[in-house]
């Protein structure tokens, strides 16, 4: 009962944060996920409803990464910047979709950062 609680909360917050942050061409959003053993990232365009592109740590180019969890976050942020400045996306909104801001997501978001997106 205690995980249906804890998982109806982080929804709930996710939805709080959503009526504020939404992405469009100019400014898509990077929304986050994360489950008990892996992060997944996407870059969204909700005026097109299209997702530009994806990452995880469940991707191809980090097939024989070795780490911890945090560093694999950060590997998967810097992932998706390279991705991103390859297809012109230098500018985004980051949804860090209802977790708190510390920890994997927080890694992510300075990978992405280091790879030189801006938010």
């Amino acid at each position: 009962m205690a995980v249906l609680e804890k998982i109806k909360k982080r929804e709930k917050r996710h939805r709080r944060v959503r009526r504020k942050v939404a992405g469009n061409a100019e400014r898509p959003r990077l929304c986050v996920f994360k489950s008990l053993n892996h992060i997944y990232a996407q870059v969204i365009d909700d005026q097109q409803g299209i997702t530009l592109l994806s990452a995880s740590t469940l991707s191809p180019e980090l097939k024989g990464f070795q780490g911890t969890k945090t560093d694999k976050a950060r590997e998967v942020g810097k992932i998706l910047g390279t991705k991103a400045k390859e297809q012109g996306v230098n500018l985004i909104v980051f949804d860090r979709g209802g977790c708190l801001y510390h920890g994997r997501v927080k890694a992510l978001a300075e990978g992405a950062r280091e790879s030189g997106l801006q938010f």
